[in-house]
């Protein structure tokens, strides 16, 4: 026990300057001037659009190729709903402060029009691998940037199977043994091999099952885990209009108790805001690829709400139950003094929401956060599998070994939480942000070379709503190429008029490609 510990004490060693320079105030500031750049050009997509973002939830049928448009949006938000929604926004408060929730919410607020247009890109340039629709950054890079890119498409998808396999689900496992051990005193590995157990008979039923699952519990999880948190906010009412001003004051650092802290308030809530959203990592935009729509860019509305649905409502209610119940300690701007300290000796994660709750149902907070930390920590376990599915049907080429590559994945991942299970919660937290780090910051430059790209499928999306149209994408009005499978839509609803059925119809006969054949330069 003292090896494995002085072993994650050593790897935080390492890992923590390498993510104070990736997470680092250049990624801050880049990632809100993408998202402001991209809600200016797009005319405000996150308000303007709010109704079609909500209503494209209930459109786009599954097809042999591909799930939902629900079933993609649930399977994203199952990613982006995890641990960060809890731990997370506890380890803002702790290290930022409370003013860290309102720069969650600036996030948010920003990077809904980055949602879109990554998953919008990755409905673009999505391909039908093995038979089922699969896409994003790594495709969008190459397919959208070319043959000259062809290295930062390869980074991408190498990032994103290390940290889907390896690095994420360690913090997701590793906040579940935190609740349940304090709740019910279950024993962390046992913990760590029953959910690896479960995940592995999911998985192996691939990604329709995949699909059905997030699709159930998710929004039933984030809809009773809202419901509690409102009624825990409800009872503390007295509480609020303070709590409020402490978010406010604090989040530019105007109280003397946190002054010098605005760096602190700023960096931490980005920083917390895109690991819970995935906002920016392309992550979500590898779901969204599965969809069935007519359009690019309605599923990248449908993703786009994904980010209000993680931290307007389930990190604010979050961070509102630890504030009004005063369940949060924080540290000084040098990260090692407390300045505030109401729960002293409690570490900053689950606990705190456990103790939140505690107050006004007594005995129900515990077992209540432990569930709800189980299934936010499991289904972001599926959506990580399913990446590195995707990510590893780029990089490999033969079918035969693909498969053989996606049991490893598989296996390695559910390891990876029984290992994750029994670790300090700051290493875990350290070797997650790392493994963000990585694939973020490639992304973030793809993004700022398609940006022209994304703000084109938006404009052509609103176009033919302002015509009274229901939009139907043909990319070679808008002169792009390599998107064979909007062509073929395109075609067979010009013939039918029935745009189901063309939907059908590209699912059935769209030929099966290798993504790595993308890089064949007869192609370009």
């Amino acid at each position: 026990m003292i090896i494995a510990l002085d072993r994650g004490t050593s790897m935080e060693a390492f890992i923590a300057p390498v993510n104070e320079i990736m997470w680092s105030l250049p990624m801050v500031v880049i990632i809100l001037l993408i998202g402001l750049y991209f809600t200016i050009r797009m005319g405000f997509p996150q308000i303007r659009l709010i109704k079609d973002m909500v209503g494209q939830l209930v459109h786009g049928g599954r097809t042999s190729a591909g799930i939902s448009s629900f079933e993609s949006f649930a399977m994203a938000l199952g990613g982006r709903i995890g641990v960060g929604n809890i731990a997370g926004v506890a380890v803002a408060i702790h290290l930022g402060g409370p003013g860290a929730l309102f720069w969650m919410w600036v996030t948010a607020f920003l990077g809904a029009p980055v949602a879109v247009a990554e998953s919008s890109l990755a409905q673009l340039y999505k391909h039908k691998v093995r038979g089922e629709f699969r896409g994003g950054p790594a495709f969008y890079i190459l397919e959208g940037l070319g043959q000259h890119w062809r290295w930062l498409a390869v980074a991408y998808a190498a990032a994103t199977v290390f940290a889907t396999v390896f690095t994420g689900p360690q913090i997701q496992a590793n906040a579940v043994t935190a609740a349940t051990e304090q709740a019910w005193g279950w024993n962390p590995l046992w913990t760590g091999l029953g959910m690896a157990a479960v995940f592995l008979l999911i998985v192996f039923g691939g990604m329709h099952r995949v699909g059905r699952t997030v699709g159930l519990v998710v929004p039933f999880m984030a809809a009773a885990y809202i419901l509690v948190g409102l009624v825990v906010v409800a009872l503390n009412w007295a509480a609020v209009p303070a709590m409020f001003q402490l978010i406010f004051t604090t989040a530019f650092a105007a109280d003397t108790a946190y002054a010098g802290m605005l760096g602190a308030a700023i960096s931490w809530g980005v920083r917390r805001a895109i690991y819970s959203t995935e906002i920016g990592t392309g992550s979500g935009a590898q779901a969204a690829a599965a969809a069935n729509v007519t359009h690019p860019v309605k599923q990248g509305l449908a993703q786009g709400f994904s980010a209000y649905v993680d931290t307007l409502f389930v990190c604010t209610i979050t961070g509102l139950m630890i504030l009004s119940t005063d369940r949060f300690n924080v540290l000084g701007a040098d990260g090692q003094t407390p300045i505030v300290e109401n729960v002293p000796g409690v570490e900053a994660g689950p606990a705190w929401t456990q103790l939140a709750i505690d107050t006004v149902i007594p005995t129900f907070g515990p077992s209540l956060v432990a569930l709800a930390v189980f299934l936010f920590a499991f289904t972001t376990l599926l959506s990580f599998d399913f990446y590195a599915v995707t990510n590893l049907a780029y990089l490999i080429k033969n079918t035969s070994v693909q498969r053989v590559a996606t049991v490893i994945a598989h296996l390695v991942l559910a390891a990876s939480v029984v290992f994750g299970a029994a670790q300090k919660s700051s290493s875990a937290w350290a070797l997650a942000d790392f493994g963000v780090g990585l694939y973020t910051w490639v992304n973030i430059l793809a993004l700022i070379l398609l940006s022209g790209l994304a703000i084109r499928l938006v404009k052509d999306y609103d176009r033919q709503r302002r015509q009274g149209l229901d939009p139907v994408f043909d990319p070679r009005a808008l002169g792009i190429g390599n998107a064979h499978l909007w062509e073929s839509l395109a075609d067979e609803h010009a013939r039918t008029g029935d745009v189901d059925a063309a939907m059908q119809h590209v699912a059935d006969t769209a030929p099966d490609t290798r993504a790595i054949a993308l890089v064949d330069p007869d192609r370009r």
